[in-house]
């Protein structure tokens, strides 16, 4: 098994404390690769559009970007992890989520991801947990991942994890601890089920995709969606 693991931030608090205890269900029966945020894809994106226009592997950020990308299609397990900055996911965490726009549904998403299984763990202080999951959700969904399990946790205390009341961190590492059994439990060589809002954006983009290709049929991403035959039977999700 294998998990790919992305920190929205370097600083080793609460949210690494949280991820770790999560992980330690799966620690000597599984791969597991982590990217911290900033320090492995350090700079924003330009805006430049050369992703979407001509080919991702352009992109002046390609040497942070192709590694992490590979990690994520060969994963069987996702986990995001990040603090709530001002009700929303950190910056670092956002920057690399603006990379991957060139993956959403009506660009080129990959066929990987489809299937794929991920866990979001989030944390702030009194609110907040909730906004910083849907940004990095959003983006999962839109690559085409249907199964996402959110974990939040509010502190209502002090931000460092000795300071948190014992009571309160006994709770904290019993509801991860639940979540990563049952994670561990689950057969990974099935693909996870696409749902019903997943496809109907697939097939809205798929109709879309056509009538741009009679426009213009060198348009990078129809030819995309024509060579992976969606414009024809093919779909890509395992489990039509």
């Amino acid at each position: 098994m294998k998990i790919t693991v992305i920190n929205g931030t370097e600083k080793k608090g609460v949210t690494y404390r949280l991820k770790e205890i999560f992980l330690e269900q799966f620690k000597g029966n599984a791969e597991i690769t982590e990217f911290y945020l900033p320090r492995d894809c350090p700079n924003f994106c330009a805006g430049c559009i050369t992703c979407f226009g001509k080919d991702q592997n352009l992109c002046k950020d390609a040497k942070y970007i192709q590694p992490i990308e590979k990690a994520l299609h060969e994963a069987d397990l996702l986990v995001f992890t990040s603090p709530a900055y001002v009700f929303h996911t950190t910056g670092a965490m956002k920057a690399m989520l603006d990379h991957f726009g060139y993956r959403w549904i009506p660009h080129r998403p990959a066929k990987e991801m489809f299937g794929k299984r991920a866990v979001i763990i989030t944390q702030c202080l009194g609110a907040g947990g909730s906004s910083t999951a849907k940004d990095i959700k959003d983006s999962l969904s839109w690559w085409g991942i249907s199964y996402i399990k959110t974990v939040s946790f509010r502190l209502m205390s002090d931000v460092k994890w000795d300071k948190i009341p014992e009571k309160k961190r006994a709770s904290f590492t019993s509801k991860l601890t639940s979540t990563a059994k049952k994670f561990a439990a689950i057969d990974y060589s099935k693909p996870a089920h696409t749902n019903l809002i997943t496809k109907a954006k697939f097939y809205m983009v798929r109709s879309m995709q056509t009538g741009l290709g009679k426009e213009n049929p060198e348009y990078t991403d129809f030819k995309y969606w024509k060579a992976n035959g969606w414009l024809d039977k093919v779909r890509p999700w395992k489990n039509a």
